[in-house]
């Protein structure tokens, strides 16, 4: 599994997190602090920055890595260690899939957040497709002892999943392009999407 690790590495990872980077910088608004949970090593959040230097990113971690490239605290994987609206928005780049409980850490981040989170993950539809991404979790998490619970939603789950938090979908992105060619035919498809998610006034 190493030169498989290798590939991710260099043909792969730093290409993807600048797809994505690119995508949530066009939905964001200027002069934001964030909080990117679940910031791994950093890299995503010091891209984005460079994008959008008006940006104040700082990170939150089930397990802190060394060297990570932005400020980052301990967390438990479900209580944010912040007051009510501490930030201007959440981030949580392929994270929720790897909680058990998802509704619990995206209620959590938007309590934080000030209602606004931005979300990268996964659909699961088409052909094979939870073969797939539990094949991508694992190339890019096993390796660092990150959780894999395996839980990816489909369209349907997704819509209930923020009807249940009180979250809408204000932009959508599918993230065409976030793999090299062929990659990209297999573990592109409609497997992934980022969406800025605002809360949304109870209904009366």
């Amino acid at each position: 599994m190493k030169w498989i690790d290798a590939l991710h590495e260099g043909r792969v990872h730093r290409r993807r997190t600048r797809v994505l980077a690119e995508a949530a910088s066009g939905m964001l608004a200027k002069n934001l602090r964030l909080l990117d949970v679940g910031c791994g090593d950093g890299l995503f959040a010091a891209t984005l920055s460079k994008l959008r230097p008006d940006l104040r990113i700082e990170g939150a971690e089930v397990l802190p890595r060394q060297g990570c490239r932005i400020p980052v605290v301990a967390f438990d994987g479900l209580n944010l260690p912040f007051p009510d609206r501490a930030f201007d928005a959440c981030l949580l780049i392929d994270v929720l899939h790897h909680t058990v409980t998802p509704s619990a850490l995206l209620r959590e981040t938007a309590r934080v957040g000030s209602g606004q989170v931005v979300v990268k993950d996964h659909l699961r539809e088409g052909f094979a497709a939870g073969r797939c991404l539990r094949f991508m979790d694992g190339v890019g998490n096993r390796r660092h002892g990150v959780a894999l619970p395996f839980n990816y939603l489909d369209s349907d789950e997704w819509r209930g999943l923020l009807a249940e938090c009180g979250l809408a979908a204000v932009k959508r992105d599918r993230l065409g392009g976030l793999y090299p060619f062929p990659a990209n035919l297999v573990f592109g498809r409609r497997l992934n999407f980022m969406a800025l998610l605002r809360a949304q006034p109870p209904a009366t």
